[in-house]
């Protein structure tokens, strides 16, 4: 069996961001549309909007490079 208490507290519980309120919860408080996790601790799920960020960031310069390699300018001519 996995080992999952990296996620959870002592009961079992996961830690989530809402996005409506902005503040973290332990467990599933609140509805699936305004919830994003579950995060590895309360500071994990407190940092949510700052890891979004940072991921965006990383996926824009990787669609970038992308979109240049797709339109030639990536290319080796041939």
């Amino acid at each position: 069996m996995a080992d999952n208490t990296q996620n959870t507290n002592d009961n079992g519980k996961q830690w989530y961001f809402n996005t409506a309120t902005g503040k973290p919860e332990l467990g599933k408080l609140s509805p699936v549309g305004q919830r994003s996790g579950p995060y590895k601790s309360r500071k994990d799920a407190e940092d949510a909007w700052k890891i979004v960020q940072e991921r965006n960031l990383i996926w824009d310069e990787q669609n970038r490079k992308w979109n240049a390699w797709n339109n030639g300018s990536g290319s080796d001519g041939k």
